[in-house]
């Protein structure tokens, strides 16, 4: 016979993953996927001696995984773009015409508002970040800045851009789960996206002007990888037409995953015609990423990458992360955690820090954007309503800790993909991803001062709801 779970049982597993992921991630250098795992068994176990059997775990960790397929696909694919796009000299030739004509007084705050714009229309941060994100870190390299601090302003500029963006998939999940339609979360979120926003180009170009080593490269270091990058790729202008048309692309509402293989099929026709690179060599370059040998340190670090293979272990920390909030969320694990939580909650600031916090919550525990935005929403949504607040005052409030927060968890997928991409530890761009920090504080100001937050009737709903169960 199945039981409702203690507050205790339901803590152990998200107990047991911030332990092992904290010690695993920052000792033992292992990364997250042990942890995971180590959590998935403590799931396990708790659910089966609440009366679950096994065969409904598994069904449940199914279930969770189904979720991330699209999210699968869509990493599998970038993987390739980033080959393709390095082998056909797009990246390269972004670099060089970046080295050419960015000023350093102003190149961090650029980084974060151009990435920004690039994220916006093409409504995924993940993109934004192998693309343009990695042209411009060996850009920020070249002119001497700190990796860290260029890392976390694309990281702001990526997930601005995902957050507002109304063909991103977290955009469109989110309203759809605290019931409020697209247009007004996207409007609503403006006030807490744009002054965080603006707060964290300032703080970008002040960072930037005052960290030690910044924009401090002469014109032999930049010179260098330009001659460097120009030894390697035929060089033009012509090729930024790509991530133009990749932005056409989206601008058109064209599906995410067909627009992404199209443009990793045009990066890998360029570089068979452009560059001269033998058919079966890019399809090497697609599977198991770009490799070329330059004597400038930059290029080698920055630019042998990428690949399907590349994107496997961020691919396998998703999967697991979703296996894991389906036990969870099925066994009603969230449940009995939040509803202590909601048990408290009288006003609308503790409601709006609540949200957050259930948000964060999900979000250290299995490191997945969907989950924190999913499970707080479907758990926050009637107490919303029975305060007579907004439901888009809760889609906002999941967009901020689930989209944007989650950031701050070091083994959460977008930290883990991201570390991957620039060949960092979270540890060092986390601290310099202003607007991710930002972006919550904000919600939670804004919850206990009642500005921006809107008020709505639901008794008529109710009224309504009430009516049709009765008929």
């Amino acid at each position: 016979m199945k039981k409702e779970m203690s507050v205790s049982f339901a803590l152990l597993p998200i107990l047991a993953i911030i332990v092992t992921g904290g010690l695993s991630v920052f000792v033992w250098g292992a990364g997250m996927h042990f942890p995971l795992i180590f959590g998935i068994i403590v799931a396990a176990l708790i659910t089966f001696l609440c009366g679950w059997k096994w065969e409904e775990i598994q069904t449940m960790m199914v279930n969770g995984v189904s979720r991330a397929l699209p999210a699968v696909f869509i990493l599998l694919i970038i993987g390739t773009i980033i080959g393709s796009w390095i082998a056909s000299g797009v990246i390269p030739t972004i670099i060089y015409y970046g080295l050419t004509i960015i000023k350093p007084e102003i190149f961090v705050p650029i980084v974060a508002l151009v990435t920004g714009i690039v994220a916006v229309t093409l409504g995924s941060s993940f993109t934004s970040i192998a693309t343009i994100g990695l042209a411009f870190m060996v850009i920020g390299e070249g002119l001497g800045f700190p990796l860290g601090l260029v890392a976390g302003a694309v990281i702001s500029g990526a997930f601005f851009g995902d957050k507002l963006s109304p063909v991103s998939d977290t955009t469109n999940i989110a309203p759809a789960m605290a019931d409020t339609d697209l247009f007004s979360h996207v409007k609503h979120m403006l006030w807490d996206t744009i002054p965080a926003f603006i707060i964290s180009l300032i703080l970008f170009w002040i960072v930037s002007n005052t960290s030690a080593g910044g924009g401090t490269s002469d014109a032999t270091t930049i010179l260098g990888i330009k001659n460097g990058l120009d030894d390697i790729f035929v060089i033009h202008p012509l090729l930024l037409l790509m991530p133009i048309i990749t932005i056409a692309l989206m601008i058109k509402r064209t599906p995410a995953i067909p627009t992404l293989i199209t443009v990793s099929l045009l990066g890998a026709l360029i570089a068979v015609v452009v560059q001269g690179v033998p058919v079966g060599q890019i399809i090497q370059t697609m599977t198991s990423g770009f490799t070329g040998e330059s004597d400038i340190a930059a290029i080698n670090s920055l630019l042998n990458r990428g690949g399907l293979t590349s994107m496997l272990g961020t691919i396998a920390i998703l999967i697991l992360a979703t296996a894991l909030g389906g036990i969870l969320e099925s066994s009603g694990a969230f449940n009995v955690l939040t509803r202590k939580m909601m048990a408290k909650v009288r006003k609308t600031g503790s409601l709006i820090t609540s949200t957050v916090l259930s948000a964060f919550l999900v979000a250290f525990s299995t490191g997945a954007q969907f989950l924190a935005i999913i499970l707080p929403a479907r758990t926050f949504v009637d107490k919303y309503k029975e305060l007579g607040i907004d439901t888009k005052n809760l889609s906002r409030a999941v967009e901020a800790a689930g989209t944007v927060g989650i950031n701050l968890v070091p083994w959460g997928v977008p930290a883990v993909f991201a570390a991957g991409i620039f060949g960092l530890s979270p540890g060092e761009f986390i601290p310099f991803s202003f607007f991710v920090f930002l972006v919550p504080l904000v919600n939670i100001i804004f919850g206990f001062t009642g500005w921006t937050i809107t008020k709505k009737d639901y008794s008529n709903e109710s009224t309504l709801e009430k009516g049709e169960q009765s008929a």
